[in-house]
């Protein structure tokens, strides 16, 4: 099925939005630079450089001096300053505002060395990356359109919907796409990098993203070589990714980065069973449907009942050969803390534990926060922390701690940060500080009885 962008020649009010853009970046203090490598077309194979773990060389994406078998924490940074629509959630506030709270927590190399390690030096990812999971016609078509509403002004996406790089049209298995908001949004097509100010299109700044999150692969497999603890990875990145379906972006996601990073994982270090894991409240519908078929991908999303978009139902299992390699769990409005410690132990480790995977990801969406504006679930700060230690754990169990998170939801910035903050402490394996952001008197009573009857139904549909 195909799509359509309306590039309308307005310049709209881009010279508001350069003015506002300039204050803000003038006004914080992160580290969001990317060295983007010039003068190749985005269609061309991109050379990832090679990463080294021995005494004898240093890794080559690490600080100098600094291996990556010394860390315990490796992240990216890929803020796409210039992916941002006024007063939308999808904001390019989310990313710096992690930064700055990793900042204040004096969680990054500046303060703990070689502990943790920020990759700036990496490449974006090819379009061969990006076909490994969307139609080649989506990526040409998007990347055509970029470049003539570089020339006429702002770019609208033919569809309905709470996004300004989403469509309407269904996914290859009918599902509908499910409309938030009344108006379309705008898809913004410039950017201004954070120190050189040089313009970046948001397809561009699509591209680093899902770079950010392959080369954090990249790292965490070649450290798992000479390390049988290697350091967890983190994909700060935007836009997020888990409702990109294979034929359009979709629910503020362009490219699917997490589906885009376990392909990248098969082919290219030969780990063919992937386990992925989605906490994000929304179903994560597009990594979902890329997989539906593949039996050595395994998608297990918890995620609220009812919820954008829609879908993850009990019964979505996976078809062919794929079947029973999907599990979605929705879980009831008001799911809180004691609700997800139940199915990290009732439902991910028996699952996990069966599949015997070769590389976990994660889908760390941080909308399930009690304080987040988007949904009704009841995670804390704590929630997060222990979601993190556990998988860490788990990852380090079964698949030599090969584990790599990426930065899905998330829209209340203060709830964000401290709990993206308090995941590092676990993958450091510090105590949780959740208790200093974390309110529990606003906190009401969980639905037990129906989490427990989610959980029972869910258990018996794949045989737990």
């Amino acid at each position: 099925m195909g799509f359509q962008f309306l590039v309308l020649s307005s310049s709209f009010t881009g010279n508001l939005l350069v003015m506002k853009r300039n204050k803000f970046l003038s006004s914080i203090c992160c580290q969001c630079e990317l060295h983007m490598r010039s003068g190749k077309r985005y269609s061309d194979r991109i050379i990832r450089p090679s990463i080294c773990c021995s005494s004898a060389k240093k890794d080559h994406n690490a600080p100098d001096g600094i291996k990556l078998s010394d860390a315990k924490i490796i992240y990216s940074v890929a803020a796409a300053m210039g992916h941002n629509q006024e007063a939308h959630p999808e904001s390019h506030f989310r990313v710096p505002a992690i930064v700055s709270g990793l900042e204040k927590s004096k969680l990054n190399s500046k303060y703990r060395g070689s502990e943790i390690i920020e990759l700036e030096n990496f490449a974006p990812a090819s379009v061969d990356d990006i076909a490994r999971v969307h139609a080649r016609a989506y990526v040409s078509g998007l990347e055509k359109a970029m470049e003539q509403a570089s020339e006429k002004g702002i770019i609208y996406i033919d569809g309905s919907g709470p996004t300004y790089a989403t469509a309407t049209f269904p996914s290859k298995r009918g599902i509908p796409f499910l409309a938030m908001q009344k108006a379309h949004m705008l898809m913004e097509i410039i950017s201004i990098r954070t120190q050189a100010k040089q313009v970046r299109m948001t397809f561009e700044e699509s591209l680093v993203a899902a770079g950010a999150g392959i080369s954090i692969i990249d790292s965490v497999v070649a450290a798992s070589k000479t390390s049988q603890d290697p350091p967890t990875g983190f994909a700060l990145i935007r836009p997020p990714g888990h409702h990109a379906i294979p034929r359009g972006p979709m629910g503020f996601c362009v490219f699917g980065n997490v589906a885009i990073a376990a392909r990248y994982a098969q082919h290219v270090h030969g780990l063919k069973r992937v386990f992925i894991i989605d906490f994000d409240v929304h179903h994560g519908n597009g990594t979902n449907d890329a997989f539906y078929d593949d039996p050595d991908i395994f998608f297990l999303s918890t995620h609220q009942d009812g919820s954008y978009p829609g879908t993850g139902k009990f019964e979505e299992v996976g078809q062919g050969k794929g079947e029973g390699a999907t599990l979605n769990l929705p879980l009831p409005g008001g799911s809180g803390d004691t609700a997800m410690r139940t199915v990290f132990d009732e439902v991910i480790v028996p699952c996990v534990q069966r599949f015997k995977p070769d590389i976990i990801l994660v889908s760390a969406g941080y909308d399930g926060h009690v304080l987040d504006p988007l949904a009704n679930l009841q995670f804390s700060t704590g929630t997060y922390y222990m979601l993190a230690a556990n998988i860490k754990q788990l990852a380090k169990d079964v698949c030599g701690g090969r584990c790599v998170f990426f930065l899905e939801g998330g829209y209340n910035l203060k709830s964000l940060s401290y709990s993206v903050a308090d995941s590092f402490r676990a993958f450091l394996g510090e105590p949780s500080l959740a208790s200093e952001f974390d309110n529990p008197a606003i906190l009401y009573e969980e639905p037990s009885a129906k989490v427990k009857q989610a959980i029972q139904r869910i258990k018996h549909i794949h045989s737990l």
